[in-house]
């Protein structure tokens, strides 16, 4: 008898001790999924910004303030970088949302 109540006050700590840290053990990979996100949109918003200077570029070719010679060296350069940017985009893992989207898309091509 007196064996068995240090076994029952221990376990009960135990269970209290992993009840009151799940919080803390859980926001590792909160933060984590949080950090991802936050790239995401950082990397989408780099995207698009190269976007609208490719864009830009080719107007101020279209307008003549740029050379046929410059607007080739810039745009290659601006796509190069626009590439880039989407590869980064690639490696991240798929979001929240990005995985709902693509199970409808395969329901409609089944359909």
């Amino acid at each position: 008898m007196d064996f068995l109540a240090p076994l029952i006050v221990i376990a009960v700590l135990t269970l209290v001790v992993l009840l009151v840290s799940a919080p803390l053990r859980g926001g590792a990979s909160a933060r984590a999924e949080e950090r991802a996100e936050l790239r995401r949109a950082d990397l989408e918003t780099a995207r698009d910004l190269k976007y609208r200077e490719i864009r830009d570029a080719e107007l101020d070719y279209r307008t003549g303030k740029l050379s046929n010679a410059d607007w080739r060296r810039i745009d290659r350069d601006l796509r190069a970088e626009a590439i880039e940017i989407l590869r980064r985009l690639d490696e991240l893992p798929p979001g929240p949302t990005e995985g709902a989207e693509n199970v409808k898309e395969k329901e409609k091509e089944k359909a």
